[in-house]
């Protein structure tokens, strides 16, 4: 039986696509990098900082040394905090906050497991907070997913073991993660069909079948 949700943040509880997506894209024009687009950034989804950077880095010409990356990655950073800065609780997805606090009135313990060290502050922006026990993030760990160690950090915070946490992601190497740390996982958002989870919705607000899910 699951006793705790552990849930991704960005495309699953708010929507920081496009902040993510901008920055990126600034830091990759000074970089002289034309050829950035959503695509890219949709292959971003879910994982760590630097390994993003790659990702952008992949359309250079040029060679960046492990410190220059650490700072491009840093520049990005900045970039993005500026725009996080005009963030309020409209960056939450819809009905996000009523289905958490439906899932808390079950007695469930909710966590955060997310790669972006950004976590804490976009969770109090968003009053999102208050709502969680937990917070696992980019600041507790060293391995992005499709490694389980952020999801197997929230679980120990919540002191639950794997097998009674349910993962609720919108990226593949998210449902890896999951599959890899031993939990059920239920996938989210515009590619909910294809992520290889044990369940699917198109969203939160979508998930009609709670009961069958947190029982088996």
């Amino acid at each position: 039986m699951i006793k705790g949700i552990i849930f991704d943040l960005d495309g699953v509880l708010v929507s920081t696509d496009e902040m993510h997506y901008q920055a990126w894209k600034r830091l990759a024009e000074e970089l002289g990098i034309t050829g950035f687009n959503r695509e890219d950034n949709r292959r971003q989804r879910g994982v760590s900082r630097m390994a993003s950077l790659e990702i952008v880095l992949e359309k250079s010409d040029r060679t960046y040394t492990d410190e220059e990356k650490i700072e491009l990655a840093e520049r990005k950073n900045e970039y993005y905090l500026e725009l996080l800065e005009q963030m309020d609780d409209s960056a939450v997805l819809e009905n996000v906050k009523a289905v958490l606090a439906g899932l808390k009135k079950r007695g469930l313990q909710l966590a955060v497991g997310s790669a972006s060290k950004n976590a804490p502050i976009i969770l109090q922006k968003t009053e999102l907070m208050p709502l969680l026990d937990e917070v696992s993030c980019g600041l507790d760990t060293t391995r992005s997913k499709p490694d389980p160690e952020v999801f197997l950090v929230a679980a120990n915070k919540l002191k639950l073991p794997a097998e009674e946490c349910l993962v609720v992601e919108d990226s593949a190497a998210g449902i890896e993660a999951a599959v890899a740390g031993g939990m059920k996982s239920l996938g989210v958002g515009p590619f909910h069909q294809s992520l290889g989870a044990d369940y699917e919705a198109e969203n939160l607000n979508h998930v009609t079948d709670w009961e069958s899910i947190l029982m088996n």
